[in-house]
């Protein structure tokens, strides 16, 4: 007789997915011939005034524990650079954390029983709904659609989903994958709808800054925070990672209802205890530095941006429109349908390391992201050419 094995974790652990990200970068990775694309991280390093703020901190000795919410003056440089973009936000909403994803992660574990019901805007990273899963949630995906390569929300479908009995709405934007980004007369629809039904909105704004309209005044995407109160059912979170190009750091922080913050800093000791003293310290200059930093990076990644689409426009067969936020080109190539198998095979014949949109939702099966934050601009062209002459001897995975 066999005796079933039993599980020696928890099942929804177990059910979780490897990220498909991971999966093809682990084909190529080590190879000095591929163009990786495949991580949502610019290829440059952190500016030298950010690590050398790091280094003089480590010089000092600062190698000790600190405050759980983080250090006083880096919660009060983000009050001052929040409140600066969004109105108030004080140091009492704030908490800093290890990276973003552990600001969302910490989230989901202050607000998500398990059984509870989740709402998520999808294709989104991966990390968003599977924590929600970790947290053993009932997940309900709400999709956006592409129309002529833009991807667009249903409000209609979005508002129908969110009922009494949702306990949280995730929504990223600007979004990743897609760049979708929502406008501040939808974050205040959403608001007032999830405020009639007493549903959370855990909205990730990491990429706000990346943003290339010219309809906003403060230089950055519309956030909840623009249309919320500041007790309303709002975590947001944020990262040192993309605007500061720091995505090694793991440094990001929370805004949230004030009467929150006391019980978030009990969790992040149960979590990381916290954020080294030296990176702290880092994010401090980071932040009193980001007149400098922050719109030379977005102005050099919408070149990237504007350098990358039109060349993938070009390409016969490629439907993609222009990311209104983010970092990255979100395409479709057709006759091939399989964007798992097509990004491996692209790694292996060509060279070009791509995400596959799989990764992301179902419905976003069959599409590829390009992470185009490339320092060298002349890497992006390069990549293309390699895509499209392996097009030509592959043009069509369908049989």
């Amino acid at each position: 007789m066999n005796t079933p094995t039993p599980s020696f974790m928890r099942q929804a652990v177990m059910d979780l997915e490897e990220s498909r990200i991971r999966e093809v970068a682990n084909a190529g990775m080590g190879r000095p011939d591929v163009l990786a694309f495949w991580f949502g991280e610019s290829d440059e390093v952190t500016p030298d005034i950010v690590r050398l703020a790091a280094i003089d901190s480590m010089q000092r000795g600062e190698t000790f524990y600190s405050h759980n919410l983080g250090l006083p003056e880096l919660r009060q440089a983000v009050s001052d650079y929040m409140s600066a973009l969004h109105g108030p936000v004080g140091v009492d909403r704030l908490a800093i954390t290890s990276g973003g994803v552990n600001a969302l992660m910490l989230a989901a574990q202050a607000l998500i029983d398990s059984g509870d019901e989740v709402v998520a805007v999808t294709p989104v990273w991966p990390n968003l709904t599977a924590q929600a899963l970790v947290m053993g949630a009932n997940l309900k995906c709400v999709s956006l659609r592409p129309v002529n390569g833009q991807w667009q929300l249903d409000m209609a479908a979005l508002k129908a989903a969110i009922t009494p009995t949702t306990r949280m709405l995730i929504v990223n934007s600007p979004n990743n994958p897609t760049g979708w980004t929502l406008s501040r007369a939808e974050q205040a629809e959403i608001l007032a709808h999830c405020r009639s039904t007493g549903t959370w909105v855990l909205a990730d704004e990491v990429y706000e800054r990346l943003y290339y309209e010219t309809d906003t005044a403060n230089g950055c995407a519309p956030s909840f925070l623009d249309v919320a109160e500041p007790d309303d059912r709002l975590v947001v979170v944020h990262s040192f990672s993309k605007s500061f190009l720091m995505t090694g750091w793991r440094l990001g922080w929370l805004v949230m209802p004030a009467a929150m913050t006391p019980h978030m800093g009990k969790l992040i000791e149960f979590n990381t205890s916290c954020a080294s003293v030296f990176t702290q310290k880092a994010g401090v200059v980071a932040l009193q530095n980001t007149a400098d930093i922050t719109p030379r990076v977005v102005a050099h990644l919408k070149t990237c941006r504007d350098t990358l689409v039109p060349l993938l426009q070009a390409v016969p067969g490629v439907q993609l429109a222009p990311a209104k936020g983010g970092m990255y080109a979100f395409f479709k190539i057709d006759g091939h349908p399989d964007a798992v198998a097509t990004a491996k095979r692209l790694v292996a014949e060509a060279g070009l390391g791509l995400a596959p949109g799989e990764a992301f939702a179902p419905e976003a099966a069959g599409w590829l992201r390009w992470c185009f934050a490339s320092k060298d601009v002349a890497r992006l062209a390069q990549g293309v050419d390699r895509l499209e002459n392996w097009l030509r001897l592959n043009p069509s995975a369908v049989v």
